[in-house]
């Protein structure tokens, strides 16, 4: 979460109890207002997450008309705002009145500073928590595909082509590495698809033993093997008018290779000890994390199953590669977590996100949702730290915000780049940067670059 300064604003009229209020509140910029129109006004240009508000308020400071309105005016400005409203001993009722306008609290006077900044802070965590599952529900609405969140050029790329290919029955291949979410592009693909409302069946074909895959692929009859005792259909079967979904494909036995090159081929299945063809209509989805060319040169893999399968291959790449990603996916995966275990933990400190910025991820996306299921657990604030994440501190500085200084430092790596590559000649750094020499001067001169 954006770490903004946390603004109160405090209406009251009473000029000691304001006194009072302005320093009670530790971790907040507290303004305060004598009025309804200084309050307003105070509103307007604070946006405060928090407002304490006397109900007695001048013009009408013995009743309660001036700070009902203040109440109405911010929540229809505002109707996240929470609103502790203070009132005098004999004003209950009108606090209930106000709790049933929208207020989120009230608290008696005469005022304790200590109970009140519990009731403030409370409030302020509230709203924080609010506001943020409101952003992640916008941020998630503006997905490019349901179930894969994702801003970064890489990945809309890979969204866009899900969309066009999904419609038709080509038979795709998924290449990634490990947790990169191959899966849910599996399932983009079928949920885009006009067998949407046919089932998925997914099959890893490395977590289940050889023996044993076979007759998960293409079912068995009664009696075909000792233990067989019923007819049993296989997964191909069960995925009829549906999607097939054969995860770690590189690693599918040669036997059972030429098998499900027949039926790529014919569409048909033969159950283990059966004769009977049966057809089945399904689309084909694959995905490995392996090479598989290598694989094939290797004689681990068979080329006509590979020319079967990679009608059309979708690259995912790794999260390191994927710019902007890290960040989003981390504070979606906090917003899930946080809400499973009720984590105290609503946002990520400014070392944690250098840090999660900085990191890696060899496990990609697997690897981040992990780290941060944990940190929810682990946080004991409302920000999860680089001690929550058991990740190391970067040495290197986080990347800047700042187009200018972005600009200036990938300007900063292409002129090192190419006086390195032409052995610190001006002429021939020019011509590769493809500027003349006095703007590779000016462009050296600046950046304080010498040779």
């Amino acid at each position: 979460m954006k770490n903004d300064k946390k603004h109160l604003l405090v209406v009251e009229d009473d000029k000691g109890l304001q006194n009072q209020l302005r320093w009670a509140f530790d971790g907040f910029e507290v303004a305060v207002s004598g009025d309804r129109a200084e309050a307003l006004a105070l509103f307007r240009r604070l946006q405060p997450g928090v407002v304490l508000l006397d109900l007695g308020l001048p013009p009408d400071p013995g009743g309660v008309t001036e700070g009902m309105a203040t109440l109405s005016e911010i929540l229809a400005l505002t109707p996240e705002t929470k609103i502790i409203v203070v009132t005098g001993d004999d004003d209950r009722g009108n606090a209930v009145k106000c709790i049933a306008l929208g207020a989120y609290d009230f608290h008696q006077k005469p005022v304790d500073a200590e109970l009140l900044a519990l009731l403030v802070n409370r409030a302020q965590h509230v709203y924080q928590l609010e506001r943020e599952n409101r952003r992640l529900q916008t941020s998630e609405a503006n997905m490019p595909l349901k179930g894969i969140i994702a801003m970064s050029p890489q990945m809309l790329k890979v969204c866009r082509t899900i969309e066009k290919v999904a419609p038709s029955d080509i038979t795709t291949l998924l290449l990634g590495a490990s947790g990169t979410g191959k899966e849910r592009c599996a399932q983009a693909l079928h949920n885009l698809s006009s067998r949407a409302d046919g089932p998925l069946i997914t099959i890893n074909c490395a977590a289940i033993p050889e023996n044993l895959l076979e007759s998960e692929l293409f079912g068995y009859e009664k009696g075909a093997f000792t233990g067989a005792a019923k007819q049993t259909p296989g997964k191909i079967e069960y995925a009829d008018k549906g999607t097939l979904f054969l995860d770690e494909i590189g690693d599918l036995p040669m036997e059972l290779q030429s098998k499900l090159l027949r039926f790529l081929q014919e569409r048909v299945v033969e159950r283990i000890g059966g004769r009977k063809e049966i057809p089945v209509d399904v689309r084909i989805v694959c995905a490995t994390h392996q090479n598989l060319e290598a694989l094939i040169a290797k004689d681990l893999f068979r080329e006509d199953l590979f020319y079967r399968i990679s009608e059309l291959v979708l690259e995912i790449p790794r999260l390191k590669d994927r710019e902007g990603d890290v960040l989003l996916l981390a504070k979606s995966f906090l917003k899930v977590w946080g809400t499973q275990y009720k984590s105290a933990a609503v946002g990520f400190s400014q070392d944690a996100i250098h840090a999660i910025e900085s990191h890696d991820w060899p496990g990609n996306v697997r690897e981040l949702e992990s780290r941060i299921k944990r940190a929810a657990i682990m946080a004991d604030s409302n920000q999860i730290t680089v001690e929550d994440l058991e990740l190391s501190e970067t040495e290197n500085e986080p990347l800047p915000l700042n187009l200018r200084a972005v600009r200036e430092e990938a300007e900063r790596r292409a002129v090192l780049r190419a006086l390195n590559h032409s052995d610190q000649n001006i002429s021939d750094a020019a011509i590769s940067l493809g500027i003349t020499r006095p703007t590779l001067y000016n462009l050296m001169e600046k950046l304080e670059l010498k040779v």
